[in-house]
């Protein structure tokens, strides 16, 4: 969600975020991806949490064909690509200034046919709720969107707003801090929570949530 350059970083593991794209090939479609650390900081990088996310949807435990589905804070895209070529018709959301480079992702790395069920639009958690459906989609994915403790509170409030008690949220982080953890708790205030996957050599955590049913007064 954050719009944040950073400067060169030396260490290896993370050369590759500044590779001016990323390759994959999932739902039998090879995927190449654009990135611009530079410009747009984290949210122009493929995360790891997006390629685990990607594989976990790619088992099929969760139906995504015909569905409504959201990404939250999508970045480069990924995971909403790949919900889209699994069957899904998906609105891929960031705030404002990635729009432009998310449209050129999904134009690259869909078919027409599926460009068709896509729909590329902006949302800052917490704000302008009202032009999302309450309760509207099917499926709701966040990929690595856990790390900012700033916007812990909109991002719940934007998760209520968009499940009903059918819908599935399906989060994917890797627990950095202990910040991470809490806000795992302020979840589990709102939604039955549990781990799904763990991608060990990634480190990356999945985890399912389901709105919590509230008891109406007798």
């Amino acid at each position: 969600m954050a719009l944040v350059p950073y400067v060169e970083n030396p260490l290896p593991a993370l050369s590759k975020l500044h590779n001016s794209s990323a390759q994959f090939r999932f739902a039998n479609r090879d995927l190449r991806l654009a990135q611009d650390w530079k410009k747009l900081g984290v949210a122009a990088v493929v995360w790891d949490a997006a390629v685990v996310m990607c594989m976990y949807l790619e088992l099929g435990r969760v139906e995504l064909k015909g569905k409504k589905a959201i990404e939250l804070g999508a970045g480069t895209g990924l995971v909403g690509i790949v919900a889209a070529l699994l069957g899904a018709r998906v609105t891929i959301t960031d705030r404002e200034p990635a729009l432009d480079f998310l449209s050129a992702n999904v134009k690259a790395n869909l078919p027409p046919d599926s460009q068709q069920s896509v729909v590329v639009s902006e949302l800052t958690w917490g704000e302008g709720l009202e032009r999302y459906p309450a309760g509207g989609f099917d499926v709701v994915l966040g990929a690595d969107i856990i790390y900012l403790e700033d916007t812990f509170l909109p991002l719940l409030e934007t998760l209520e707003h968009l499940s009903s008690d059918a819908t599935v949220v399906l989060l994917a982080c890797k627990l950095r801090y202990e910040r991470d953890t809490n806000f795992l708790g302020m979840l589990k205030q709102h939604f039955t929570v549990e781990e799904v996957h763990y991608d060990k050599q990634r480190d990356i955590h999945l985890y399912k949530a389901c709105k919590l049913t509230r008891k109406r007064d007798l």
